[in-house]
């Protein structure tokens, strides 16, 4: 037991904070027009892997956690496509703009849901997760990645990714 969660528990929160605070750094990125490659690489290799792990946890049925992941792999296939198979060439980078700030939402939806069922504070202003605090906080982190979104769609306008070159050497 680590911080009183399993081995597994912990190691599946060390990589959802990886992907909430990398997905932080390539939004901000992509409002100022810039790829952040290793950045963004990053975010999504953590944000996959905060999904395929958060699907091994027991299953007790269909729960709102299982819907958010499913969503969550949907987009992150569309923006990975569009920014690794088609390089975010023409019509590719706004999918891949709303995929990824979809993905990050995401991401900090959860942490926000997970604070307010483990930290006792906030546990104690909304004890089933569907009272006012809790979806007030809810809708003005929604609303920020809207804006977000706006600006991010708009910065990262004219940003194009090189696919990797190959390289021969004449004999």
């Amino acid at each position: 037991m680590i911080l009183g969660m399993t081995t597994f528990t912990f190691i599946h929160v060390i990589i959802s904070l990886v992907g909430v605070f990398s997905g932080i750094f390539v939004v901000r990125g992509m409002i100022a027009g810039r790829g952040y490659d290793r950045m963004t690489a990053l975010f999504l290799v953590a944000t996959v892997a905060t999904d395929v792990t958060g699907f091994m946890f027991p299953y007790h049925g269909f729960t709102p956690a299982i819907g958010v992941g499913i969503v969550s792999m949907v987009v992150l296939a569309v923006a990975i496509f569009a920014r690794y198979r088609r390089h975010l060439a023409g019509a590719w980078r706004r999918p891949y703009v709303i995929g990824a700030l979809i993905a990050a939402y995401l991401n900090v939806f959860v942490l926000i849901a997970q604070l307010f069922e483990k930290v006792p504070f906030l546990h104690a202003l909304a004890p089933k997760g569907s009272e006012p605090p809790f979806l007030i906080t809810q809708v003005i982190v929604m609303a920020i990645f809207v804006v977000l979104g706006i600006f991010a769609a708009k910065g990262f306008r004219d940003r194009t990714v090189q696919p990797l070159a190959t390289t021969s050497r004449a004999a």
